[in-house]
């Protein structure tokens, strides 16, 4: 909205500089805050190292006193030793975390913890989509190469693999950074992925290719498909979970079951007393 005339520019400029200087205020709160969070964070990580540390000092020497008569204390030692290791990699996970070695070679020394519970899921949510968009690109490009044979058409499929697997190696490497328990295996076979893409991406035009070619299209058609169903029934069982969540998320404690790609969590959700 337009200011009429003069005046009315000027009891506006006046008002702004009132709220501006709420904002300075609010500013250097926030920035005090940071910096207190920032000291907090290195007193816990200090503070967890100095917990694993004497505790693996303790399980050394437990180690040597196997053969001790008193065992009753000794199974209690061990079994309180795991639990405070779980306790402490609970904590973990809310502190910063130090960047692997490919993320450091990638990205430096950039700090990429999500310290946010939800900031997490969303970044999980992200990577799931990235998978399911690209999926849905790759079907296409393949199925095109498949029907038709123009080499600048299988050039950008080619370079969409590397990149594709490229970038989903930098995002589960943030994810495995941020407590995801993404399978090794996983992760090598998106490494392999990348450099096979870039040999293909540099292969030249040749007989080879052309004989490879035909059954090479018909497995990313297959695979891609494979992929966007797989992707699309996940996200549809989660919104259906969410949905029913959302619906009795006031009623009496009820089981909810959550399917996952390698078992089936229960979980219930209710009114706290």
């Amino acid at each position: 909205m337009e200011c009429a005339n003069l005046d009315e520019c000027v009891q506006n400029w006046e008002s702004i500089a009132g709220e501006y200087k709420t904002l300075e205020n609010v500013n250097k709160e926030y920035l005090a805050k940071v910096e207190e969070v920032s000291d907090l964070q290195g007193q816990c990580v200090k503070q967890v190292s100095h917990q694993k540390y004497r505790l693996n000092f303790i399980a050394k020497s437990l180690k040597k006193l196997e053969k001790e008569d008193r065992q009753d204390i000794v199974q209690r030692l061990w079994k309180d030793i795991n639990t405070r290791r779980q306790q402490l990699s609970d904590i973990e996970q809310s502190l910063p975390k130090p960047n692997g070695s490919y993320l450091k070679i990638i990205l430096g020394n950039v700090n990429v913890s999500i310290l946010n519970k939800e900031d997490k899921f969303r970044y999980k949510d992200e990577y799931e989509k990235f998978k399911l968009v690209l999926s849905i690109i790759g079907f296409f490009l393949s199925l095109m190469n498949l029907l038709t044979k123009r080499r600048a058409l299988e050039l950008t499929f080619l370079f969409l693999l590397v990149w594709y697997y490229c970038t989903l190696t930098i995002r589960e490497s943030i994810l495995k950074v941020n407590g995801s328990k993404i399978k090794g295996w996983w992760r090598v076979h998106h490494f392999i992925s990348t450099v096979a893409s870039a040999v293909l991406l540099v292969w030249p035009n040749s007989e080879t290719w052309f004989i490879f070619r035909p059954q090479f299209m018909i497995f990313n058609v297959l695979i891609s498909k494979y992929n966007v169903l797989f992707l699309l029934n996940t996200r549809i069982a989660e919104f259906l979970i969410l949905t029913f969540i959302n619906i009795y998320r006031c009623s009496s404690i009820i089981p909810v079951f959550i399917p996952t790609r390698s078992s089936v969590s229960t979980k219930s959700f209710g009114r706290t007393s």
